[in-house]
Parts: structure tokens; sequence; C-alpha cells
């Protein structure tokens, strides 16, 4: 039988990276997107060569309503992965109303509230997993990037207390958190200021889209089915 497993950010960079290799695990996909068009066709391109279905469906997760329209495309479900999201850079004083509004409803709001919605088709099964891609800074906070780091914090504490909520129906939720990763999230860095960066990480250089999708497909796997309201650190040893 098919599992199926829902994406949303699937267009980025780390988004296409967990699809791609999810799909080479068997799973079937639903491929949440916003105004990446061109990410999701190349995307679905991609995937042409693995077995399974893939369903590309679109959806604003700033807005209130973006997750209802998204959650009403989804039936058999198996897991979610939160991946959709993006970033804001200043000090906090230049932080605009509207902005920090729309930041936290992408990373939080919409979160908490498809879940609440889709939960009853895990609940249902007995049986599945809910993974939050958070961030280093939400378990350790940056400069300039207050309002980032809040809510991806805020992320790390919806999946810890989610596990003990939803374990005694066999659902896992559990974390992510990448340090600094090669994606188009990335690319407003001038060279040497990402030279600068990889030198302060042990590891001398950035993580890769791949590498997080790796640490994803092992969370959603049998071989993870003691793991629940965890956060794994995937940075090199960047933050420990």
């Amino acid at each position: 039988m098919k599992k199926f497993v829902l994406v949303t950010g699937a267009s980025g960079g780390i988004g296409q990276a967990i699809a791609l290799k999810l799909a080479e695990s068997g799973y079937s996909l639903y491929l949440h997107y916003n105004k990446n068009k061109k990410g999701i066709s190349e995307l679905l391109g991609k995937l042409q060569r693995f077995e399974g279905e893939y369903l590309p469906i679109k959806a604003d997760l700033s807005s209130r309503t973006g997750y209802l329209e998204l959650a009403s495309s989804v039936f058999s479900l198996d897991a979610i992965i939160h991946n959709a999201g993006n970033s804001t850079y200043g000090m906090l004083e230049e932080l605009e109303q509207t902005e920090a509004e729309e930041l936290i409803q992408l990373h939080v709001t919409s979160p908490l509230m498809l879940t609440k919605k889709l939960m009853p088709k895990l609940v249902a099964k007995k049986n599945g997993c809910i993974i939050m891609v958070s961030s280093i800074w939400g378990q350790t906070g940056a400069a300039c990037e207050v309002a980032y780091s809040m809510v991806k914090g805020a992320q790390i504490s919806f999946a810890k207390a989610l596990s003990k909520e939803l374990a005694p129906s066999g659902i896992r939720v559990n974390a992510v958190a990448p340090g600094a990763i090669h994606t188009p999230m990335m690319a407003g860095f001038p060279p040497d200021e990402l030279a600068a960066i990889s030198e302060q990480i042990p590891s001398g250089r950035l993580g890769t889209p791949e590498e997080v999708a790796e640490s994803i497909e092992f969370l959603l796997s049998e071989r993870a089915s003691y793991i629940t309201g965890q956060v794994l650190s995937i940075n090199g040893g960047w933050y420990t």
C-alpha cells in the first residue's frame, strides 16, 4: 500500500531535495508550493523516473486561509513535513508589523492549524510522523534575525509538546534544525560572507539540501521508531 507524505514548501532547495529523497524511498507525495511554479514544474520533471503519485498543491500559507486550501486537497496521509518558510534579515527596529504577521502566520499559525486539520487522518491509522524543518537559529538565536529566530524556536516547542500529546496514538513528532545550507535562501550573501560563515563551522563547509533530506527520511523510517520529541541538528558542529 502506498504511503503519502505532505511536503510543504516543496519547490525550494531543501523542499525539492526532501521530495526526491522520499520518492526514491517509495513514498507518494503531496507537493505544496505558492509562488514558485517554475520550481515545482522542475521538481515534477525530476520525479518522473519514480513510480509514486505526485500531486502539486498551490496555497499561500502566509495568509489566514491558506492552510484550509491546502488541507482540502489532501486525502490519504501518513506523514507531514512542515518545510515552508522564508527568512528576514535586519535589526528588530526595522521590522514592519505586516512582515512580522506574515512570518508568524507562515511558520507558526499555518503549521499549527494545518496539523490540527489533518491530524485525524494520522490518528485514525494509529501511525504516522510529523516533522518540523526548523533552524539552528531556533535553537540558539541570531542577531539581525530576531523574528526568524522566534518563529523557528516556536516550531521546536510545537514539536516537543505535540510529540507528548500524540505518542499514545502511535504518531511521532520531531524537528530538524539545519545550519547554513547551500540553498537559494543563502544566495543573497556575497562570497566573502559565505566564506566567513564556512570558517566558523567546525566541518569547514556549508551543508547540502540532500544532507537535510537524508535526515528527514531517517526520521520518517522505522529505523527511528522510538524517536519522538527530538531536535536533530544538521549543522556541521556549528552549534552543539
